[in-house]
This record gives structure tokens, C-alpha cells and sequence, in this order.
């Protein structure tokens, strides 16, 4: 009834469209739009190249785009950015301005958006316009009901001409479907099938407002898995963790089982008894997160697997049963971040730079409150969010706190992954903060502090002029100085691993000069270390209790000294190819040399610090 219904609405949207006659913005027109709708998952994504030309005498600074509001209100995303041509697309920060517009004797059933233009269309100029529209909740189940052997269907509605206030000189449409499998579809002229794309147009001078209602009904068993509601609680520690926790109540979303349950024919024929439950999620995690749980009220559960790289940490869950239509569950996934990730500094504050979004693949959150807990004695708090969100502000009381923390909340509804954007929490904490739970710590096992005190200033040794006492100060010596050598050598490693993270960003970004600023960075910073390490080596060189590690920490420093020479030319290596646009198997063998060797060097250096420090 409530897909009969949409439609119904749909359809009388579209006569009073016909039965009006509203204001056509003759200035522009659309001399070919080329339209792309991908129905493989719950979220319906909308591409739209829209090449705009300006054919009246004035300038042209905004386009707008129209929604139906039976659409609109289940539009979840909505971008736009310049196409330069020959598939070129300009990156993120290039996305052009949107908003929702209200233009004067058009019809009230219609919402739009107004697209500002980098510069004005001047007569005769045209531009190309990429156009992203997320919607959910648009797919329907039909029938609404199944049985645990039945299939998934689902029914589409849109229309095949482009909807728009401007004249469509030519125009195409193409709808992605997950299988080839469909049961009915509207039939109009120029309509093709190729495996499980339906193809209409094009279609050629079309008016202004023009429509042609189309209904796909077709097979789709992807996990409809929607998020009512989802509390993700990113709390700062300065002592160098970020902890995450998720609370997930989650709903299948697509057609509601009806009838009994079956487990054993379910795990005889999953495939067959249960092809629309939907069995395990998958979350990408940042790189390097750590100590991931997962679990429910009852307790921890086992049924999950997590594998990672450096450049991600992959989570792998199974609820304690299948999810059919209509069932739900409730869980809480748990993970530490490295502070230094991120955290950052900028103009005297810190602020933090984090994912929006859930981690978890193709989730639609109707409702997402992200929680933000920030150090006791933060102030000076200020947010950036690269889309409008509500904000508010809490207070958290933990362990050992005086006044509590204060927390950022951001809520924000109608969630999908293009969403998964970075934030950031602007603030100002002072360092001497830091002290205050240790203070307290103190006072609190003062008397075990003053017993401490008093053992440790008692005298028990026989005599401190012995050659045993002398020689375990000695060695207590050696050992400080190794445990700085080892220090200085994991901020070396460390500086490798900026070094390598900067080489992704080119790849990913193609910014030369910031790679070089990142590679003279390290080079300033190798040529401390190598200060700092100098006087060290010298003590242990002179110290008689040193003899036997002497030759590893040796060892250890010349291998990680020939790690940078090798860290560095690689470095230059892949920067060269950038700037003289050399790519492919080319670079790969001009870096194959230099990347084995690293390797091995990288391991070397590891089996020796593992080696120092056993020791």
C-alpha cells in the first residue's frame, strides 16, 4: 500500500505538471544530459552529466536542479562539481555551492536546488556539471511480505525524460540493476536491455518539465541494513589513545518475513532459505586501529574476523542469527585509535580530524548522533563539518574527574556513506590539565608513596665503594643510554612511516610539492637523531659494561641509517616519475630495487631492536 500510494503521488505531481504551464527559464538550456541510476544496493545513487549552455543575451550564474518532493524527501546527499571533460572530474575541493532555492511561479510540488556557478555563463558559453543525488528508502519491497525461501523484489519508480525547468536537447538514461533478472519494466521508445542495464533514449528535444513515468520491478537480495540509530562516542585521551564505541541498532529493511523460521534448512541451503537475509556486515576501520570488540547485551561475540594493512583494518561481523526481513538487532563495536592520527595542532589549539559516517558498508542511518569527549579543562570549543548538522553540548563525568568533560554532539538524519566525510573539533587544553589526575592519584596513596619512600632511602647495601655496587651503577647506566638509542631509533621509524604515508597521498592526490616538503621534513629530522645519537654511542664506546651489546647497537644504528638512504632514494625515485609523468610498469621497475631492499632493511632493524631489548 505505501509503494501505491508514492506512486499515486508521483503520478498526480506529473499531471499537475502537464495541467500547468509554469515559467520556463528560457536563458539555458541542456544540450545533453546523460543520466545514470544504480540500483545495486539499498542506496539508490543518481549520476547526472548536465552540459549547460547559456542561449540568452544575459549571464547565467546558477543552474538549478528539480526533485519531485515525493523524491526529494528521501534525498539523502546531493553533489555537484565541474567536469573538465574526457572523464576528468575536479577533485572534492572544487564541489560547488548548493542550495535550496524557491523560484517564483513554479510549481509548489516541485523542490528545487540552485547550483552557483564558479563565474557566470557569459552568451553562447556552456559548461559541464556532474550531479551526485543519494536518496533511500526509495526501493520498495514488493511484495511486502515473503516466506524464508522466497526471493527478494523490489519495485523503482522514476522518470526516463530528465526533470528539469530547462529545454533537453538530448538525453539518456541508464538503469543499473543488481542481476539480470527482472520481472517488468516500462516499455517506451528507445528502450533497450543490455545484461542487467535498461537503456532508454536518447531522447531528443525534450520541453521544459518533461517526464515519461518508468517502474522497474526487479530481484535484489542485498543486505537492506539500516541503522535507526547509531551513538558513536569518540573520546580524546592526550595520553596518546582515541578510544571509538559503537552502538548499532540495526533493522532489515527490505521485504518482512512471514511464516516460521527454519535453521536447519536455513544452514542446509542458505542460498535457497534464506537468499534475502543478509548473514554478516563488513566495517573498514582506520589503519592501525586496536583492540577491536564486539558484542551485544548478552556478552561478547565470537562470530567475527579482522584483517588489515596500512592502509586499512577490516572487521568482519556476524550477528548470533541471520537478519530476515522486519528482524532487528542491537550491538557495540569497540576500537583505540593512535592519538598522533589524529590530533592535530593550528594556531595555538588542537583540534581533531575524523570520519562523520559509520564505518560499515552501504548502511543507511535514519538517525546518527556522534559524541565527541574531550579532555577535562578543554574550552575555547568550536566545530567544522563539511555538511549542516545539529550540534549540541554535554558533559560526561568519568573516573577521577572534578568538573566533567566536556562533549561535542553532533546529530544528523538520513545517513549514507557519501557522508563519511572528515570533521573537526577546534579547542584549547592546557598541558599542565594533564597533571591533574596523577595529583589525585598521589594524594590518594600518599601513605603507600611515604613507605615507599622510606624503603628507598634506606641504606641495605654493604658497602658503596664495593666493585659489585660500582659496577651495577654502571650498568644501570648502559642500560639508560640504550633505552635513549632505542627511543631515538623508533622516532626514526617513525619518520619512515610519514615518509610512506606521503607516497599514498601522492598517488591518491598527485601533490609533488607536498611529497618533497614531507621528504626535507624527514631529512631535517634524520640529521637530529643523528646528533642526538652521536654522544650516546660515545658513552657506551668508553663504558667496559657495554662490551657485549656494543657491536648490536652498532649494528642497529648503522642498518637504520642505511633504511633512510634507501628510505630517501625510493622517496625520489617515485617523485621523479611524477614530475616527468612516468608511470605504469616503468616506475615499477625503477622502484623494485629500492623497495626490496627496504623490506629486507625493515626487518633487519626489527629483529635487532627486538634483540637490544630483550637484552
Amino acid at each position: 500500500m505505501g509503494f501505491r500510494f508514492d506512486l499515486l503521488l508521483l503520478f498526480t505531481t506529473l499531471v499537475l505538471l502537464l495541467t500547468t504551464t509554469p515559467t520556463v527559464l528560457s536563458d539555458v538550456i541542456l544540450s545533453k544530459v546523460d543520466r545514470r541510476i544504480d540500483l545495486t544496493s539499498q542506496i539508490v545513487r543518481v549520476t547526472s552529466t548536465l552540459k549547460v549552455e547559456n542561449a540568452g543575451p544575459g549571464p547565467v550564474s546558477e543552474v538549478l536542479l528539480t526533485f519531485p518532493e515525493i523524491q526529494a524527501k528521501n534525498l539523502a546527499y546531493l553533489k555537484a562539481t565541474l567536469n573538465e571533460g574526457k572523464g576528468k572530474v575536479k577533485n572534492s575541493g572544487s564541489n560547488l555551492p548548493i542550495n535550496v532555492a524557491n523560484p517564483e511561479e513554479l510549481p509548489p510540488s516541485l523542490i528545487f536546488h540552485s547550483v552557483s556557478l564558479p563565474k557566470a555563463l557569459g552568451e553562447g558559453d556552456s559548461l559541464t556539471i556532474d550531479v551526485l543525488a543519494v536518496f533511500t528508502h526509495v526501493l520498495r519491497p514488493f511484495p511486502e511480505e515473503i516466506t524464508q525461501a522466497d526471493i527478494q523484489l523490489v519495485l523503482f519508480q522514476d522518470t526516463a525524460h530528465y526533470l528539469s525547468p530547462y529545454a533537453v536537447k538530448v538525453q539518456s538514461l541508464t538503469v543499473k540493476l543488481p542481476k539480470a533478472r527482472i520481472e517488468m519494466y516500462t516499455k517506451l521508445e528507445n528502450t533497450n536491455i543490455h545484461g542487467s542495464d535498461i537503456k532508454y533514449g536518447p531522447y531528443e528535444n525534450l520541453p521544459p518539465f518533461s517526464y515519461a513515468p518508468v517502474v522497474v520491478h526487479f530481484e535484489t537480495n542485498q543486505p537492506f541494513a539500516v541503522a535507526q540509530e547509531l551513538v558513536r562516542e569518540i573520546e580524546i585521551s592526550h595520553w596518546g589513545n582515541v578510544q571509538v564505541t559503537e552502538h548499532y541498532n540495526i533493522v532489515h529493511g527490505g521485504a518482512k518475513s512471514k511464516g516460521e523460521f527454519s535453521r536447519l534448512d536455513f544452514q542446509a541451503r542458505p542460498h535457497l532459505r534464506g537468499a534475502s537475509a543478509f548473514r554478516n556486515l563488513v566495517a573498514k576501520l582506520p589503519p592501525r586501529a586496536h583492540s577491536i570488540y564486539y558484542r551485544d547485551e548478552i556478552g561478547n561475540i565470537s562470530t567475527s574476523n579482522v584483517w588489515g594493512d596500512p592502509k586499512k583494518t577490516e572487521l568482519l561481523i556476524e550477528p548470533r542469527y541471520p537478519l530476515f526481513g522486519g528482524w532487528r538487532t542491537t550491538f557495540t563495536i569497540g576500537y583505540g585509535l593512535p592519538l598522533q592520527d589524529f590530533l592535530f595542532g593550528s594556531e595555538g589549539k588542537r583540534f581533531l580530524n575524523f570520519s562523520f559516517g559509520s564505518p560499515l558498508n552501504d548502511l543507511v542511518t535514519d538517525n546518527l548522533i556522534v559524541k565527541v569527549v574531550l579532555p577535562e579543562g578543554s574550552d575555547d570549543i568550536s566545530i567544522s563539518t563539511p555538511f549542516p548538522v545539529k550540534q549540541g553540548h554535554e558533559t560526561k563525568i568519568s573516573h577521577l574527574d572534578v568538573a566533567g568533560r566536556p562533549v561535542v554532539v553532533l546529530e544528523k538524519t538520513n545517513v549514507v556513506p557519501e557522508h563519511n566525510q572528515y570533521f573537526q573539533v577546534y579547542y584549547r587544553f592546557n598541558k599542565l590539565s594533564m597533571l591533574r589526575e596523577p595529583f589525585m592519584l598521589i594524594s590518594g596513596f600518599f601513605i603507600l608513596f611515604v613507605s615507599c619512600i622510606v624503603y628507598m632511602h634506606v641504606d641495605l647495601s654493604i658497602s658503596k665503594s664495593s666493585a659489585s655496587y660500582l659496577a651495577k651503577l654502571q650498568w644501570d647506566e648502559v642500560r639508560a643510554t640504550i633505552q635513549q638509542v632505542i627511543s631515538i631509533i623508533n622516532q626514526c621509524l617513525s619518520k619512515h612511516e610519514r615518509l610512506e604515508a606521503s607516497l599514498h597521498d601522492l598517488s591518491r592526490t598527485g601533490d609533488v610539492q607536498a611529497c618533497k616538503t614531507a621528504r626535507k621534513t624527514a631529512d631535517s629530522s634524520f640529521k637530529e637523531y643523528s646528533k642526538e645519537l652521536k654522544p650516546l654511542l660515545s658513552f657506551l664506546q668508553s663504558s667496559p659494561q657495554a662490551t657485549q651489546i656494543l657491536p648490536k647497537v652498532e649494528e642497529l644504528v648503522a642498518k637504520e641509517k642505511e633504511l633512510q638512504e634507501r628510505l630517501i632514494a625510493k622517496h625520489s625515485t617515485i617523485v621523479d616519475c611524477y614530475e616527468k609523468k612516468i608511470g605504469g610498469r616503468e616506475l615499477e621497475n625503477r622502484v623494485a630495487s629500492h623497495q626490496l631492499k627496504v623490506v629486507a632493511l625493515k626487518q633487519e632493524v626489527e629483529d635487532l631492536l627486538d634483540y637490544v631489548e630483550e637484552i
